[in-house]
């Protein structure tokens, strides 16, 4: 194999973002990475000014045209960095010149690795308390069982009906219990697998919706029809989505937002590692208010079982959420602040047989 065709395969494979500019800082050369940061292919941008595509700030731009001066290299690390799309990144980045190729630009994006940090981080503390929540259902139920059948044979013994609502309490209130404990488990089967569509489950949550506010949140929804349909079980993903938008409507009722508003978008996205695994295809469902947000304090803990933050939360509606899209291979995100608070399901699009229970 030519040696030309070699080094071609090892920059089209790079997941280093790799840019060539001219001497007037024009783009010459751009690897596939480079493409997905500037959202833009290198036919459309061959000759275009790099600022124009990347918006670095003043102090990075001079750097740069000062390099091209003095052909001496440097390197800077997390630099702010947004595209001609608005997306901003927090990046590390080198500059490398030579006489006959001119300025080699090398970014690395730092938010994508940090993000990968996060999700692993995030799916590991949940797998954990999952673990600990069964344990310690598994522990709860067997005596509750033995405390409900001693209640229900003490009621047969007593001759005196008045005694009969002792005995109806302490069952009743081991039923109580017993449902707490199922629902701070999560659903108990493994997904029934379909063909779904996002857009349709969405549209079956908006109506609940509606119903439930009486139209007293307004509702704003962009959907990207490109996305296909995906094997997932309709009702528990139905449960996931409703779970959350109920936890904002709740949220902004409480703090009595006013013009309450919900907007839920969907993207395709490519090439996304969630946790450890990287997938083709994901699809991104974000479900964004105008309430009060988060507390600082309770963000990194509000998939956890019985962490709320509203006076009447049960503090389940988000962990059982969090479990139903693990179950899809997915994950639940969340960044908060007063006035815009956005959750984001990730969920892989690619068939994969094996389930997670």
């Amino acid at each position: 194999m030519p040696m030309r065709s070699i080094h071609q395969q090892l920059l089209d494979n790079l997941t280093t973002s790799v840019i060539l500019l001219d001497e007037q800082l024009l783009i010459q050369y751009m690897n596939p990475a480079a493409e997905m940061l500037l959202q833009a292919s290198l036919r459309r941008l061959r000759g275009k000014a790099i600022q124009d595509w990347l918006m670095f700030s003043e102090e990075d731009l001079l750097l740069l045209k000062d390099a091209m001066k003095t052909m001496h290299p440097y390197s800077k690390r997390e630099a702010r960095l947004m595209n001609a799309m608005g997306h901003e990144s927090l990046i590390d980045y080198s500059v490398n010149l030579s006489p006959s190729l001119g300025m080699m630009v090398e970014i690395q994006a730092r938010d994508r690795l940090m993000r990968i940090e996060r999700e692993e981080e995030l799916l590991t503390r949940h797998a954990t308390a999952r673990s600990l929540v069964r344990g310690l259902a598994h522990e709860i139920k067997n005596p509750l069982g033995g405390i409900r059948g001693a209640a229900q044979l003490l009621e047969r013994e007593l001759a005196d009906e008045e005694l009969h609502d002792y005995t109806r309490v302490i069952i009743d209130e081991a039923d109580r219990l017993r449902n707490l404990v199922d629902r701070l488990l999560g659903p108990h089967k493994l997904p029934n697998l379909e063909n779904v569509n996002i857009h349709a489950i969405l549209e079956r949550v908006c109506s609940l919706v509606r119903a439930e506010s009486a139209d007293q949140i307004e509702l704003k929804r962009d959907y990207d029809p490109s996305i296909p349909e995906f094997s997932g079980d309709k009702e528990q993903l139905i449960q996931a989505i409703l779970n959350i938008v109920r936890n904002s409507m709740q949220a902004m009722h409480e703090a009595g937002t006013e013009a309450p508003c919900i907007s839920i978008r969907t993207r395709a996205l490519r090439q996304m590692t969630l946790g450890t695994e990287r997938h083709r295809l994901v699809c991104a469902i974000e479900i964004m208010d105008n309430g009060p947000g988060i507390p600082d304090n309770l963000l990194s803990s509000i998939f956890y079982p019985m962490v709320t933050g509203r006076a009447e939360g049960s503090g389940l509606g988000l962990s059982i959420a969090q479990s139903i899209i693990n179950r899809h291979q997915g994950l639940i995100e969340c960044t908060t602040e007063p006035g815009n608070t956005r959750f984001q399901l990730l969920i892989p699009l690619e068939k994969n047989d094996e389930n997670k229970r």
